[in-house]
């Protein structure tokens, strides 16, 4: 359904309960944030009516308990510069209320994510020098949702969650969670920034494309069957063999749409096209000895791979599983090592991709999974939410997984320019597969 708001009260800026020292108040990009382009990362928290707290409470809080967890993150609270560096100025978080002319369940039923980017203050690709905004949307039902637009020049999804669970803990007064970490601002001195100007040629424009996003559930049976069928008497030799594991089902799902995605948007190929993949990987864990747990920035890399598509055979299909988890596999201490040493060399390689985009000489689709992250802890006092959305994003070609309330299947968020979706969504062999509902 389309969804109508009105705004209650206008925007305001939500500042750090307590001004960030002077020597905290420069805060430099690493080269990882300076190479992500300006975006809000978008989501939309869901919570029922409560008898115990009325909305103007609620409201309250969220407010207050923004101000101090915004002393934690204050870069939050600053402005970006020259994509160098944030002015830790404690300007402040834009923050705006409305009410939501339907009801929550109207909602939460049959999602559109096109709408939903209207419980987020701002268009996606309109960040300026924002790190953070935030909308709360109340329903005509008394239900509410908290929508959250983060700017990924900042914050990959590790640093969104560290943030947004750390923000609903001093929310509910959980001071064991308050006191448990405390984020590590440190990423520039692993992954020290460059010059302004020789980063500015990787950092593709947002272009107004008509994208459309749909949300696709599979089961987690639907996924194991899937992976089943390409691995059946495919494992011998193998890095699934060498490693002692099965793919996963986040990589069975992403070899499943790919070859679907093959199969109707690109069913006429470009020979003088590459046609790639790439898979976001999160770096903190990856390393010997690990990554700071809380380090907060961009701390992940995406694996590139090129495979063969033919006719979406089961063996094409594995193949891709076994190329994605190769890639993967390679993004290991020594690669953190080596990138480290010899960055020049990853962002000449970066120069190189993105000219190929540029000249439409590369199509990529780009997979990235919030599974396994802490989805659906975010309780600010008054329980969990009921379901976690997120909407149209600014850039094509992107599928984000995110896992289902129960844990018992993945939501598949796919973003595709408006002709490509039409021929995707109405794919027999992708339709099979699929569930309604949250």
């Amino acid at each position: 359904m389309k969804i109508e708001i009105e705004v209650i009260s206008k925007e305001t800026l939500i500042k750090p309960c307590s001004p960030t020292p002077i020597e905290l108040r420069h805060y430099s990009l690493s080269y990882l944030d300076q190479i992500i382009p300006s975006i809000f990362m978008p989501l939309v928290y869901f919570y029922p009516a409560s008898d115990l707290i009325s909305n103007t409470e609620r409201s309250d809080k969220i407010k207050l308990s923004l101000s101090q967890a915004l002393t934690k993150f204050y870069p939050l609270a600053g402005r970006v510069v020259d994509n160098l560096y944030v002015d830790c100025n404690d300007e402040g978080v834009p923050y705006v209320e409305v009410i939501v002319k339907c009801n929550l369940t109207d909602i939460i039923s049959n999602p559109i994510p096109n709408e939903l980017n209207k419980f987020i203050p701002y268009e996606l690709d309109d960040v300026k020098d924002l790190g953070l905004v935030v909308q709360v949307n109340f329903f005509e039902c008394g239900g509410m949702a908290i929508g959250i637009g983060i700017s990924h020049k900042l914050a990959d999804a590790a640093s969104c969650f560290m943030f947004i669970n750390m923000w609903a803990s001093i929310a509910r007064c959980d001071y064991d969670d308050t006191c448990h970490f405390s984020p590590s601002f440190d990423s520039s001195t692993l992954f020290p920034p460059k010059d302004a100007s020789l980063v500015r040629d990787v950092c593709l424009e947002i272009r107004k494309e008509n994208i459309v996003t749909k949300k696709f559930v599979f089961s987690n049976s639907d996924i194991l069957t899937l992976r089943d069928k390409y691995t059946d008497q495919r494992m011998k030799g193998s890095v699934f063999e060498r490693i002692g594991q099965h793919p996963s089902r986040i990589l069975a799902l992403s070899a499943f749409l790919w070859s679907r995605y093959m199969a109707t948007v690109h069913s006429e190929r470009d020979t003088d096209k590459i046609y790639a993949v790439t898979h976001t990987v999160n770096l903190r864990g990856r390393t010997d000895p690990p990554l700071h747990e809380f380090l907060f920035g961009n701390i992940m890399r995406s694996a590139l791979v090129i495979p063969f598509f033919d006719k979406g055979s089961e063996n094409e299909v594995f193949e891709f599983m076994n190329k994605v988890r190769e890639s993967i596999q390679e993004i290991n201490n020594n690669f953190v090592s080596q990138f480290k040493k010899n960055d020049q060399q990853h962002l000449n390689f970066l120069q190189e991709r993105a000219n190929e985009k540029r000249k439409g000489h590369m199509e990529l689709l780009c997979f990235s999974s919030l599974c396994k992250f802490p989805l659906y802890e975010a309780d600010f006092g008054w329980g969990k939410p009921i379901w976690v959305g997120s909407g149209r994003l600014a850039t094509k070609n992107i599928i984000g997984f995110m896992d289902t309330k129960l844990g018992d299947g993945v939501e598949a968020w796919v973003n595709l320019e408006a002709d490509d979706m039409a021929k995707f969504e109405a794919d027999k062999k992708l339709l099979a597969f699929c569930k309604n509902g949250i």
